[in-house]
């Protein structure tokens, strides 16, 4: 366009603008962000980044985009409440790259989860020899069907004829895609010592009295009162592997179904980890999964294993790291199928480019941690025409090698200049550096933040007062002397995933960090060769799984000694103070909010009218302990109970030891009755960690503590992993921050590279060692971070 003429309207549109936010804790929050760039947001934990960027602005996106959906379709669909917003201006379609791990359904893959699979399947369909049938053959989600039947036809008069029907899956038979079989114990299931009316059933849920119970003692296929150890070969074979078949028990008509087809359904079809905890403890007593005998694990039928391109069944594809399979594919030259050759190498260079190229596609989407299934659903995005998109993205270095950060940045680059939008939610300097745009907010957490406290860019930051800009420049310097070893822990001939037979003695007694690039071998050398027995405490990335109900109070079990005091104090019984049980407002059942269901619209939550969002009755409400009645407990934030708990009347020492601790995790901001759901996947590591704490351990192992942490937090960590070392434990952290292998007494390097590049111990000492050493990946880039 030449200059002078008009802009044109269309054009005018350059910022996405959002007026007075207050999603959570955000205090009516204002900022315009710029289109087509990239915008870093900043800030310390809890500050509400979240909620401004994915509470607010992804949100809103998604739920216009729903709502150009027919009602119909709406139905089948997640339905979004408007977040609480004045103006939200220049949107554009969001996407959302977040840490929620891939579905833990235990026929998901990476090769599910990508389109990767889809096309090997095309792919063997037509070039692999024997020839087995249509994609489908080679699928291990289909399981092969034959049926024959009558249907009606009308040519002329309408006359019946005979019809078979059969599709040929790749599924295999006996552990119907799983690729594991289960044995069950059949003595953890029952007692036979007792008869069913007696409790015999052992099963979590199944208690006499509970509706399971019921129908077991009442559906009249064997006598209630006798022990199970006297039944005949008949009844036991009803208790345990009766098909469903329709009963009536107290008048109701139901289905029966023993208990072994039972279990299959409600626990073993599901990941084990997605359990609750007594459930999933149940099962790891009762059950012992093993490779099936039939498919060897590859989770298919004989026939898609047999049938081959080159001698490589798609077992073997699937197998291989994803690097080696990429080559292979390059490999094949054949005319017939050359578009597909060629979007199928385009999507496995994906994965290569953005540091996954160590996986193998059978790898099962549960076991990916944050950051790896985070970078799984970027590969979808790489090769999109789209451009004018909004992506989201929740702290992509996480769970990244500084080697890795720089390629991450790369494609955050090359995002934005196709012409999109990149919004970032990011903690680590390196990634902050390439911002075009940055928004700091603060100051503090919880409720201490949810304002900007600045606005532009990288340079301005770095210039401001505000705590992000005052720790940009933060570096760890090597300790001057390190502790000394207490003893070792001897791993011999390790080999879990990549591990190639490892040997090494972990230092006891003092802070051992255990580094290395992304797929290296951390997690498999510290998960799977420390015994997890007693004495070790193991804080893993998995998220918490809580519902709104659950609450830093109820997940610490700070909830109980509160409650007990209470009731102490005021001669009543402990139930009632809890917003789960008999205190409960009876207007929204102690949720404080009531949920509207508006059909296709999205659906409203409003603050009870009757409890103002306290969750408990207004007679509960009259007693008090220290002057506070319990609602007012829960909404106090961590420190101020800490403080309110510690001396006087209100004094509960078994409360207070675990607020101290909540307070030396840095979560001091948390009130103690802020839902779980509403919490960052940092938030909830962090959790998780306090909780652990209390446990009688020597040993702590920490899977990347950093994870969501903020520079400036980054120090209290480091004091409080030197306090657990002090007081006699003896720390081990899978960790990539460079402060705190900085901080480190000893390193254990994996290596040098990814998948079945690495699975070698690759250095061993003190920090100032490896720095000096400089040949590994690790050691240069903390010589690069101390300034060395």
């Amino acid at each position: 366009m030449t200059k002078g003429t008009d802009v044109h309207a269309a054009d005018s549109h350059e910022m996405i603008r959002v007026h007075g936010a207050r999603v959570n804790n955000l205090k009516d929050v204002s900022v315009e962000i710029p289109k087509r760039r990239l915008t870093v947001f900043t800030g310390v934990s809890g500050s509400g980044k979240s909620s401004l960027v994915f509470g607010t602005i992804a949100a809103e996106s998604q739920r216009l985009i729903n709502e150009t959906y027919s009602a119909f379709v709406q139905g089948f669909m997640p339905t979004l409440a408007r977040p609480e917003v004045d103006v939200l201006d220049g949107l554009t379609t969001a996407i959302i790259v977040d840490q929620q791990r891939l579905g833990a359904d235990p026929r998901s893959t990476v090769g599910t989860a990508t389109d990767a699979n889809a096309m090997l399947r095309i792919l063997f369909s037509r070039l692999a020899a024997p020839h087995l049938g249509p994609p489908s053959a080679y699928a291990f989600n289909v399981a092969s069907v034959q049926a024959s039947g009558a249907i009606k036809v009308e040519k002329g008069a309408r006359r019946a004829e005979k019809v078979t029907f059969s599709r040929t899956g790749g599924m295999c038979p006996r552990c119907e895609g799983r690729g594991a079989v289960t044995d069950i114990d059949l003595t953890q299931l029952y007692d036979d010592s007792k008869s069913l009316r007696e409790g015999a059933l052992t099963i979590p849920g199944y208690s006499v009295d509970g509706w399971y119970g019921r129908i077991y003692t009442g559906c009249g296929f064997f006598d209630p009162d006798k022990p199970i150890a006297k039944f005949t070969k008949r009844e036991l074979h009803d208790l345990l592997h009766k098909e469903p078949t329709k009963i009536k028990v107290e008048g109701i008509n139901l289905t029966y179904e023993g208990l072994i087809p039972k279990m299959q359904k409600s626990f073993l079809s599901k990941d084990v980890d997605s359990l609750q905890p007594h459930v999933r403890a149940f099962v790891e007593r009762a059950v012992t999964f093993t490779v099936c005998p039939d498919c060897a694990g590859t989770r298919l039928s004989e026939g898609a294993r047999t049938s081959t391109i080159d001698g490589v069944s798609i077992a073997d594809a699937c197998a291989m790291q994803i690097t080696d399979l990429a080559e292979w594919v390059r490999g094949l030259d054949d005319p017939s199928v050359a578009p597909l050759l060629t979007a199928l190498g385009h999507s496995l260079d994906s994965f290569v480019e953005i540091g996954l190229g160590y996986l193998s596609l059978d790898r099962p989407s549960g076991t990916l941690s944050g950051g790896e299934a985070q970078r799984v659903k970027m590969i979808r995005h790489l090769g999109s025409s789209l451009t004018d998109v909004t992506y989201v993205f929740d702290e992509p270095t996480t769970g990244l090698h500084p080697h890795d950060i720089q390629r991450m940045n790369g494609l955050l680059l090359r995002l934005r200049d196709k012409g999109n939008t990149v919004l970032v939610v990011e903690h680590k300097p390196e990634t902050i550096a390439i911002a075009d745009h940055v928004v700091d907010l603060g100051p503090g957490a919880g409720t201490g933040g949810g304002a900007v406290c600045f606005e532009g860019t990288v340079e301005g930051l770095r210039a401001s007062d505000t705590v992000t800009g005052r720790h940009l420049d933060d570096r760890a310097s090597l300790k001057k002397s390190v502790r000394k070893a207490t003893g070792a822990l001897e791993i011999r001939g390790a080999d879990a995933n990549n591990l190639r037979g490892v040997d090494v003695d972990i230092p006891l007694g003092v802070l051992v960090a255990v580094t290395g690039v992304a797929g290296s071998g951390k997690s498999s050398l510290v998960h799977g060769s420390v015994p997890a027995g007693e004495g070790v405490v193991s804080v893993d990335q998995e998220a918490i799984r809580g519902s709104r109900r659950s609450n830093p109070a109820t997940y610490t079990g700070l909830l109980d000694p509160i409650r007990k005091a209470f009731a102490k104090a005021n001669g009543v019984k402990p139930a009632l103070f809890s917003a789960n049980s008999e205190g409960a407002c009876p207007t929204c059942n102690g949720v404080g909010v009531v949920y509207t269901d508006l059909a296709m619209m999205a659906g409203v939550a409003t603050t009870c009218e009757e409890c103002e969002g306290r969750r408990f009755q207004a007679a509960v409400l009259e007693y008090r302990l220290g002057g506070r009645d319990i609602s007012e407990v829960l909404a106090m934030p961590v420190s101020e109970a800490e403080a309110f708990l510690a001396e006087g009347e209100a004094r509960i020492p078994a409360a207070h030891r675990i607020l101290t601790r909540l307070s030396d995790v840095g979560l001091g901001y948390l009130t103690l009755g802020q839902p779980l759901t509403t919490l960052s996947g940092g938030e909830r590591q962090r959790l998780k960690l306090a909780t652990h704490m209390g446990e009688k351990g020597g040993v702590y192992v920490l899977d990347e503590p950093t994870a969501g942490l903020h520079l400036a937090d980054v120090e209290q960590l480091l004091g409080l992993l030197d306090r657990l070392v002090d007081s006699g434990k003896s720390v081990i952290v899978v960790e990539h921050h460079q402060a705190v292998m900085a901080h480190a007494d000893w390193i254990i390097d994996l290596g040098p590279g990814a998948g079945h590049d690495g699975g070698q111990i690759v250095f061993e000492g003190t920090p100032a060692e490896l720095v000096a050493d400089g040949s590994t990946l690790t050691g240069r880039h903390l010589a690069e971070y101390v300034g060395a």
